[in-house]
């Protein structure tokens, strides 16, 4: 399995951790569980017995840069330092790190050129298989709103070995570009809508019914910002911001 420049953890910064843990339980299916770091609290996100997410207090130095509550996608390189070096040479910026996590792995947190933000990552131990396509909870998609999308494209092709995919014309919006990585296409990237402020990821989750699921963001205290539509696939999918501000979409077979 090639690990190197895939997604392999997501962390949710939010405002209120518990409230967060239990929206996301009902709209997405996910347990929790405390991850036992000393000196920190961070929650683990589950499928079974498996982690596949964090949440976190959203740190006081990033709520004084004026990061809002959000979602980050980390991504799997062979050496953070030099990862985040070849970032900074090729006009990106490091926003943290690189530093250690103990017993974890090491990280940086890097923006591309266009603003957009993921987390570049080196774990240790073993790597887990990827779950089944469509595994409920699981994360079914990545994507990229960003102000230059063929610098975009070029920018993650070059720094995480990304290819080119289809590209389906969506009329005034402009072209979504898919991308894959290891063969599979794992997310798309698009020129950001004017309503969209600054180049950012999103990430679509897994779930079993979108119209259920759907329910669950409104009646929970989030937002339906688009949708539910179908997508090309078979696939229905919605965005949404969940009641602390932080973006996400879900996305169903049917």
């Amino acid at each position: 399995m090639t690990i190197e420049g895939a997604f392999v953890w997501y962390d949710l910064m939010t405002t209120d951790m518990a409230a967060a843990e239990a929206f996301y339980a009902d709209v997405v299916g996910w347990s929790a569980a405390d991850s036992g770091m000393p000196d920190t609290s961070y929650t683990l996100f589950k499928v079974g017995d498996r982690p596949v997410a964090g949440l976190m207090i959203l740190p006081q130095d990033a709520k004084d840069m004026g990061v809002p509550p959000c979602w980050t996608g980390y991504v799997a390189v062979s050496d953070v330092d030099k990862a985040a070096a070849a970032y900074q040479a090729d006009g990106g910026a490091v926003r943290k790190g690189p530093m250690d996590i103990p017993g974890v792995g090491r990280f940086a947190v890097a923006a591309d050129p266009q603003g957009a933000v993921v987390c570049l990552f080196k774990g240790q131990g073993e790597v887990m298989a990827p779950f089944a396509p469509g595994t409920p909870g699981s994360i079914g998609w990545h994507e990229l709103m960003t102000s230059d999308l063929d610098a975009g494209f070029a920018f993650y092709a070059k720094h995480f070995g990304w290819t080119k995919g289809d590209g389906i014309d969506m009329g005034a919006m402009g072209v979504y570009q898919l991308f894959a990585h290891g063969g599979e296409d794992i997310g798309g990237m698009m020129k950001r809508p004017p309503h969209v402020p600054v180049s950012c990821w999103g990430y679509y989750f897994n779930v079993e019914d979108i119209n259920a699921s759907v329910g669950k963001v409104t009646s929970g205290g989030g937002e339906i910002l688009n949708g539910p539509m179908p997508v090309p696939g078979g696939q229905w999918v919605a965005n949404c911001r969940d009641p602390q501000g932080a973006y996400f979409s879900i996305v169903a077979p049917k």
